[in-house]
């Protein structure tokens, strides 16, 4: 098949993009790309080459900027060229170097389109590097969308060469006397695309002469499977999911009686940073108590009562907080909580009488866990940890301190005079189902300190 021929129809077959859109082009001057400024430029595109020098060869880097200039120059291109110090960048962020120039690379490509308004990054991925995408996605467990490998367009990124193996490519570059330069980087097997390149991929090839056309039909197979499983699954989860600002809340009940379970709950986590090795972890979150939870880099799955919720670890955007024994302050959308353990020797007289501590607050008084200052004395031995930080919710109640009769929340503050506004930036603390504090109102009178008190966990609110 001729190449240039096949390059257009995989262009239109796709509708990857047309002769009116802006094309960024990345070439870092190996083979590959190099072959994609031709075919671009044969077929009457116009595109803009942009060439990220990573700092990690050396002189050899320093090479390929080099040329890629002179390629932008043959073709009469712009190029953009962009440094990094590749290195730093992952040390600082304990990422592999793979995973690092990735980021910079695909961070500077966006923000190059923000800065035109529109366009396409365009990257020299072809057959070859598809199949060996397929199997590495095999071997991690990414499910099903991991099988179909990369697409021809996904975001921002087209890849109009998925249509060809890299044998093809030569052969074109060497009929149309191209040039280009051989990374050397390439032919070490310290990097995983390579060992499977060099490696496993030739093995199975020993068994299977047919293995690379057998995995290239499957791509396209399951590509299409993936467009029926994925609409089955989000069916099932827009039915679990319910999405309350930041924070994501699913039934536990619901999402028990669901089936494939293990499937959903794969589905459901891994968008927020949660790995396949991490479904059985959640799934043994529906048969805990409140308080159990499993953590992600970004996000924490909770479960309270009868939900899992789904919060960003940035406690500054999450409605649900917990707090380990081991914090010390908490920061949250009404300022911050600082905790402290300290032994009752150290609480000052007027809170350490019994009779202050539990004497009731007058009608109206919006602080009331503490004389002078919100703050929460608890009897450290009543206090088991984590606690929730929560927004407060319809139906909670408590026995404010002074009393021995429950009140519900709502009625409390309306005997307290508060106002609507004020009502809605009310958080408690909650330990086991129980509210400990009504933040910067008053504590559970369970928890008070007494004269039988040996440590306390004092708690102050600091409005932000």
């Amino acid at each position: 098949m001729d190449i240039l021929h096949g390059f257009n129809e995989f262009i239109k077959k796709e509708n990857l993009f047309s002769h009116h859109d802006r094309l960024l082009v990345a070439v870092s001057g190996g083979l590959d790309s190099v072959v994609l400024c031709e075919l671009l430029y044969r077929a009457g595109f116009d595109f803009v080459i942009a060439h990220c020098n990573f700092r990690l060869r050396g002189e050899e880097s320093d090479r390929d900027e080099r040329f890629v200039v002179q390629v932008a120059e043959k073709y009469g291109k712009n190029v953009l060229v962009k440094a990094f110090d590749t290195s730093v960048y992952a040390a600082e962020r304990k990422l592999s170097i793979q995973v690092a120039a990735r980021q910079l690379r695909y961070d500077w490509f966006r923000e190059v389109l923000e800065d035109w308004g529109a366009g396409n990054v365009l990257t020299a991925h072809h057959l070859d590097d598809n199949i060996e995408t397929l199997l590495m996605n095999f071997f991690k467990g990414t499910g099903i969308s991991g099988l179909r490998g990369m697409l021809p367009r996904q975001g921002i990124v087209v890849r109009p060469l998925l249509f060809t193996g890299r044998a093809a490519l030569q052969q074109f570059a060497l009929e149309t006397g191209l040039i280009w330069v051989e990374d050397s980087s390439n032919e070490s097997d310290k990097y995983t695309r390579n060992y499977f390149r060099h490696r496993i991929i030739p093995g199975i090839e020993e068994v299977f002469p047919n293995a690379l056309q057998n995995l290239a039909e499957n791509s396209g197979r399951f590509r299409e499977i993936e467009m029926i499983y994925r609409r089955a699954v989000d069916q099932q989860l827009k039915k679990l999911l319910e999405h309350r600002g930041n924070e994501v809340f699913i039934p536990v009940l619901k999402l028990k009686l669901s089936v494939p379970l293990s499937t959903l709950v794969y589905e459901m986590i891994t968008p927020f940073g949660f790995s396949a090795q991490q479904t059985g972890a959640v799934i043994a979150l529906l048969d805990s108590g409140s308080g159990k939870y499993v953590v992600s880099s970004t996000h924490r799955i909770l479960r309270n009562r009868d939900w899992l919720i789904i919060s960003p670890l940035q406690t500054m955007e999450a409605a649900n907080i917990l707090i380990e024994a081991r914090d010390t302050t908490v920061r949250y959308e009404q300022g911050q909580l600082a905790l402290r353990q300290l032994s009752s020797a150290e609480v000052p007289a007027e809170i350490r009488d019994s009779t202050v501590s539990q004497r009731p607050l007058p009608s109206g008084s919006k602080q009331v866990s503490g004389p002078g200052l919100p703050v929460a004395w608890l009897d450290a031995a009543d206090i088991q940890f984590p606690l929730l930080l929560r927004k407060w919710q319809a139906g909670d109640y408590f026995y404010p301190l002074g009393m021995r009769k429950k009140k519900k929340l709502a009625r409390f503050f309306i005997d307290s005079k508060l106002s609507m506004g004020d009502k809605e930036k009310i958080w408690v603390l909650e330990m086991n189902k129980k509210i400990v504090w009504v933040v910067g109102l008053r504590i559970d009178d369970r928890f008070r300190i007494g004269d039988r008190t040996k440590q306390v966990l004092k708690i102050e609110w600091l409005p932000g």
